[in-house]
């Protein structure tokens, strides 16, 4: 079925609201999962509600988030998450960050003690729309080896940069260390599809195409150990630098095996301290139409920039509506049932 935005994000929220969640924090939990949804990333979408739901049952997650400030100066702080809502958590982040760089140029916030934030790109997207260029980096649970290795260490490790742009808006990167994120994996799982070889390998460190066995093995990395160096990296800087877990200490979201302790990073960087931004947007777009005016390798008719692939399905979102399978429809009314809400999905 297709779901118009505005009507998911109700239903996630009655689902946030009925798990005590805040209005203002369900609000913007359900606004990074339904983004999610448009931008067809769905493994970072609103069947999270559901795993958020286990969580709660087994009480390893804290609603409503309760957020610290563990120290803080001009440039930089550290936010304690209170093992709640990554969204809240990172949202918060990007504020102080984007405040910080108003006075300083740059800001820099680090996040201990909090759980999975969904895409990156939400928060560096509130930058580059006040003129900034957004970062942020995160760890998780492990699900991908050292290079050479065959057992899983790191987590895929994702990273996010935005930028303003000339007239076509923002350009947003938002990847993983891995060659693909473990969601494509589970969801690959979940409808019974194989993966291509080169994503991963089973438990004897051999490729499979087998997701059942590469949910046992591990992924790897992006760019062989490359991929491995820049996630050792954002494990260090997320992780242990901001005090929280990382390596095989980060739990996973997936399971109730205890609280996640995901580190995060958060940056601002103010570009009216470099050059004018107008300037700034009129370089970006003369760059931008040198890039799609280049020459084309054999059989391809167009270049994308990165993230614009996932800007013109969250525009296909909006127009025609977000497509949910009929299991996403089932999980989604069997929650609002559990809250004792009287909303609900058609199932089709």
């Amino acid at each position: 079925m297709r779901i118009e935005p505005h009507r998911l994000k109700e239903i996630s929220i009655e689902i946030l609201k009925g798990l005590n969640a805040t209005g203002d924090e369900a609000g913007l939990a359900a606004e990074c999962l339904v983004q999610a949804e448009m931008r067809g990333i769905d493994t970072h979408g609103v069947h999270f509600l559901q795993l958020l739901s286990d969580r709660i049952d087994a009480r390893m997650i804290r609603i409503p988030t309760e957020l610290k400030i563990v120290q803080e100066d001009g440039l930089t702080s550290v936010l304690d998450g209170g093992n709640g809502l990554g969204q809240v958590a990172a949202h918060r982040a990007m504020k102080m960050s984007i405040e910080k760089a108003r006075k300083f140029g740059i800001g820099f916030t680090l996040i201990r003690n909090t759980n999975h934030i969904g895409i990156l790109a939400f928060y560096t997207l509130m930058a580059a729309e006040e003129g900034m260029v957004g970062i942020v980096m995160s760890n998780s649970a492990p699900s991908m080896s050292p290079w050479g290795g065959a057992a899983p260490f790191f987590g895929t490790n994702p990273l996010s940069f935005a930028i303003p742009g000339g007239k076509e808006g923002p350009v947003a990167l938002d990847m993983s260390s891995s060659v693909v994120a473990r969601g494509k994996i589970r969801r690959a799982e979940r409808m019974k599809e194989t993966i291509p070889l080169g994503w991963a390998l089973d438990e004897s460190g051999s490729p499979t195409t087998d997701p059942t066995a590469a949910m046992k093995g591990t992924l790897l990395p992006i760019g062989g150990p490359k991929g491995f160096g820049l996630a050792f990296m954002i494990d260090v800087l997320t992780g242990m630098l901001s005090g929280s877990n990382y390596g095989p200490n980060v739990k996973t979201f997936h399971q109730p095996l205890g609280p996640t302790g995901i580190g995060v990073l958060t940056m601002a960087i103010d570009i009216e301290r470099f050059m004018p931004l107008d300037q700034f947007k009129q370089l970006m777009e003369s760059y931008v139409e040198s890039i799609k005016r280049s020459k084309k390798a054999k059989g391809v008719s167009r270049i994308y920039l990165p993230g614009e692939i996932e800007l013109e399905k969250e525009k296909k979102s909006l127009a025609e509506g977000i497509p949910l399978n009929d299991s996403v429809v089932s999980s989604l009314n069997r929650l609002l049932e559990k809250v004792r809400s009287p909303l609900r999905l058609k199932e089709e």
